[in-house]
């Protein structure tokens, strides 16, 4: 299943996801969680509902018609890991980490799938990084590698923007890649139960049309269920907190010279199964 927060004109709302239409829920049922964090919460109690509402298709709209948002507008956390694929490690100039490095991406700058990555006004070193992102669903705390999988809910594309400039003035990468609308995710959720193995992925990454970026989930160096487990002894993973998974060779800041992002670039971010996003870049306003 694919849930999406949507806009047709009235406000947010969520729906499910059906070729080229979405069928809203909360109007077909008014009982529903109209939030997605809250839909996740209340999952357990409430799929049956949604599977039912989505099989029906009542007021199903052309999914060309509606603004797809990012799903979640605020997550709770943005959990992000760095060096993750070999040939990124390699093209960083780094050895490959004896221990996950982790950072966090604060909520705002969470974006939807379409929707612009600004240039910032202090520095024109703005980078993409194409990602898997897990949407955190039952989660918990001292969570086993073989009890990974159930804790999550779903599975999206995401793009972990980058301003090197400031990320490299400190050995703290959290500023350089917390910039407002630096995390579109999307288009939509994925439940778990629709993608067989997380660790199979097809990614791949185009800045204007040219492929930068070109890999495949299998090469990660810490896997999924590696790094629910890592994080979940620091901190209690809860319903929609997001965690990006890594990004594979390819960035800007590695080719030769430099190639960043500028105003009037798109970039577009797909994952196999996932769908794509697709972010046009301006400038600043």
């Amino acid at each position: 299943m694919k849930l999406a927060t949507f806009d047709a004109g009235a406000g947010a709302q969520l729906g499910v996801v059906t070729g080229q239409t979405i069928v809203p829920l909360n109007a077909a049922a008014p009982g529903l969680p109209g939030e997605m964090t809250a839909l996740i919460a209340a999952w357990p109690q409430v799929e049956g509902e949604v599977r039912r509402v989505a099989q029906a298709g009542a007021g199903a709209l052309p999914l060309d018609g509606v603004r797809l948002k990012a799903p979640i507008r605020r997550p709770g956390k943005i959990m992000a890991i760095g060096l993750n694929y070999a040939d990124h490690i390699a093209e960083s100039g780094l050895g490959t980490p004896e221990h996950q490095v982790w950072f966090c991406k604060v909520s705002s700058a969470a974006n939807g799938p379409y929707d612009a990555i600004q240039v910032p006004r202090v520095s024109q070193a703005l980078d993409y990084e194409a990602e898997l992102v897990a949407v955190v669903g039952a989660g918990g705390r001292h969570i086993g590698r073989a009890e990974a999988p159930a804790a999550v809910f779903g599975y999206c594309c995401g793009n972990d923007a980058t301003e090197r400039a400031w990320q490299h003035r400190t050995p703290q990468w959290v500023v350089g890649k917390s910039f407002d609308t630096h995390a579109p995710f999307g288009p939509w959720i994925t439940t778990a139960d629709e993608v067989a193995d997380p660790h199979a992925l097809e990614i791949r990454c185009q800045v204007n049309g040219e492929t930068r970026q070109h890999s495949n989930t299998r090469h990660l160096v810490f896997d999924l269920w590696a790094q629910i487990e890592h994080l979940s002894q620091a901190m209690t993973l809860e319903p929609g907190d997001l965690i990006f998974t890594g990004t594979p060779g390819g960035i800007g800041a590695a080719m030769k010279p430099m190639r960043f992002l500028k105003d009037g670039d798109r970039v577009r971010v797909e994952i196999e199964g996932l769908g794509a996003l697709d972010n046009p870049c301006q400038a600043e306003p």
